[in-house]
């Protein structure tokens, strides 16, 4: 039984969330050929200030980027 724990910067939607979670958890049933009722895939979501990326936290990649 795959245990599958996916990190990710908040600022998604909740429908990119949910597209993401369904497809890491059917990618992972074919690959280990399992039924995905046994795959166990769940996010956690870290806040974009404590996410650093080239020297600037997600939240002022963010701030930039609008």
């Amino acid at each position: 039984m795959p245990f599958i724990q996916v990190n990710l910067g908040a600022g998604r939607t909740a429908e990119q969330k949910d597209a993401l979670l369904r497809a890491v958890s059917a990618a992972a049933a074919e690959a280990v050929s399992v039924p995905e009722s046994s795959v166990r895939v769940w996010l956690v979501e870290v806040p974009a200030t404590e996410v650093l990326v080239g020297g600037q936290t997600l939240a002022e990649r963010q701030a930039g980027s609008s």
